[in-house]
C-alpha cells in the first residue's frame, strides 16, 4: 500500500463519515464518532476484500468497492447503535 493510497482512502472514508453527519445531524462529538467508525469500516472492508480475493472497483492498490461497502455497513451499524444509546438516555 502506497502513502498516496492510504491518504486517498482516509479522504474517502472521512467524506463518507461527514456525509452521514450532514444527513443525520448531531454535534461535534457525533461528527468525530462518525469519522472514526468510517475509517474503521473503510479499512476493514478493504482488508476483507484483499484477504478474500474479492476485487471490486480497484483504484491503484486500494480495493475501493469493498472498502466503501464495509464503510457503509459499519456506519449503518454505528448509527443504529447510537440511536439505541440516545433513546436509553432519554428514559
Amino acid at each position: 500500500m502506497t502513502i498516496a493510497g492510504v491518504v486517498f482512502g482516509l479522504v474517502v472514508a472521512t467524506l463518507l463519515g461527514a456525509l452521514l453527519h450532514l444527513w443525520r445531524g448531531g454535534g461535534l462529538g457525533r461528527l468525530v464518532y462518525y469519522i472514526l467508525i468510517s475509517w474503521f469500516g473503510f479499512w476493514a472492508g478493504h482488508i476483507a476484500g484483499v484477504s478474500l480475493g474479492w476485487n471490486f472497483w480497484n483504484v491503484g492498490p486500494l480495493n475501493l468497492g469493498m472498502a466503501i461497502l464495509g464503510n457503509i455497513v459499519v456506519l449503518a451499524i454505528g448509527y443504529w447503535l447510537s440511536l439505541v444509546r440516545s433513546e436509553q438516555k432519554a428514559k
